[in-house]
């Protein structure tokens, strides 16, 4: 085993932290996480996810001098260039942190900051199963909404390094205030977030509901008591299925690829998201786009994140960190670890 050919990969995100150690080959190995706890504010989070790389390394067996960089991921907006999160709707008070600076200092190590849902493109098309795929979107539905593009087999970033900002492609002016400021933002609809606020608004009207025996009410709550018959988790879950097929179809109309790709903590839902969805986003695009495109759920599950910040890491370390002919690297099989939950101290 050569260590300069593993990368320590960092997930921010606004419900967990995860880490891993990961291979060229997208082999994971090691996976933990814990969450996020954004209440405590970007100082004391940064530590514990310091931390959490650390435990990665440990469960690796390997030694943060053993990496050959750092990838890290996070929710947007953000620069690359300078490393620093510049205020993601997901973590409040996250305003100008220069997390690339804090991560070379506690490991020695290059790093290199990365959106999370660009990086978890750049992962799926990297190392998924996939085919001859040259045009590919990614959406995470998960406490937000994000994405990421390849265009002819380059991972496209955008002037300022956030392209793929498809969580806040407006699908009703008018309608739900999302967390960026804006009205009617498919993240205002289709996040983890959104999902659970939208059921304890039905909730406080007073409709029956199955819901009610639960003492957190969350997505995937949402997602089972619709599967069993709930009217009003139906009702929501239908209402998110179908605001989300809506703007995936304008996303194909526009970018007319050849897959799309959804992950996320919410598509562990499976097929109850998956199929409704994908006949959505097929049917309202036009002809063409919808004949030739594929909609499908990750190939990574819980791991894309990591995944994804390694496959944007190793992309630097190639010298490739602003276009890269990811076709030249073709798609490889991964293997996935079991998860380790990590208690937060």
């Amino acid at each position: 085993m050569t260590f300069g050919d593993h990368v320590l990969a960092l997930d921010i995100g606004g419900t967990k932290l995860a880490a891993g150690v990961v291979g060229r080959a997208g082999d994971v190995r090691s996976f933990v996480r814990t969450p996020t706890r954004v209440e405590e504010g970007p100082d004391t989070t940064v530590k514990r996810l310091l931390d959490l790389g650390r435990d990665a390394l440990a469960e690796a067996g390997h030694r943060a001098e053993d990496m050959a960089a750092v990838g890290i991921g996070c929710g947007g907006p953000l620069d690359p260039v300078t490393g620093r999160v510049q205020g993601p709707p997901g973590l409040p008070g996250w305003d100008d942190v220069p997390i690339v600076d804090l991560v070379d200092t506690a490991y020695g190590r290059p790093s290199f900051l990365e959106n999370d849902a660009t990086a978890a493109a750049l992962g799926e098309y990297h190392y998924g199963r996939w085919g001859d795929v040259r045009q590919m979107l990614y959406l995470t539905v998960s406490t937000g909404v994000g994405g990421g593009v390849i265009l002819d087999g380059r991972l496209y970033r955008g002037a300022a390094g956030n392209g793929g900002e498809f969580g806040h492609v407006v699908i009703d002016w008018n309608g739900r205030l999302c967390g960026c400021g804006q009205r009617g933002c498919i993240e205002a609809y289709a996040s983890g977030t959104s999902i659970a606020r939208r059921a304890n608004e039905a909730l406080a009207t007073g409709e029956a509901s199955s819901m009610r025996e639960v003492p957190v009410v969350t997505a995937e709550t949402v997602s089972a008591h619709a599967g069993r018959g709930d009217a009003l988790a139906r009702h929501v879950w239908d209402e998110t299925t179908a605001a989300l097929g809506r703007a995936l179809a304008v996303m194909i109309n526009v970018i007319e690829p050849e897959l799309v790709v959804l992950g996320g903590g919410v598509t562990r839902a499976g097929d109850a998201l998956l199929l409704p969805v994908r006949r959505a986003a097929l049917s309202q695009a036009m002809r063409p786009a919808g004949a030739a495109a594929r909609v499908e759920l990750s190939a990574h599950g819980d791991t894309v994140g990591v995944v994804g910040a390694a496959a944007s890491a190793f992309l630097h370390l190639d010298g490739g960190g602003r276009t890269h002919d990811l076709a030249e690297r073709g798609n490889r099989s991964h293997r996935l670890p079991p998860t380790k939950e990590v208690s937060s101290p």
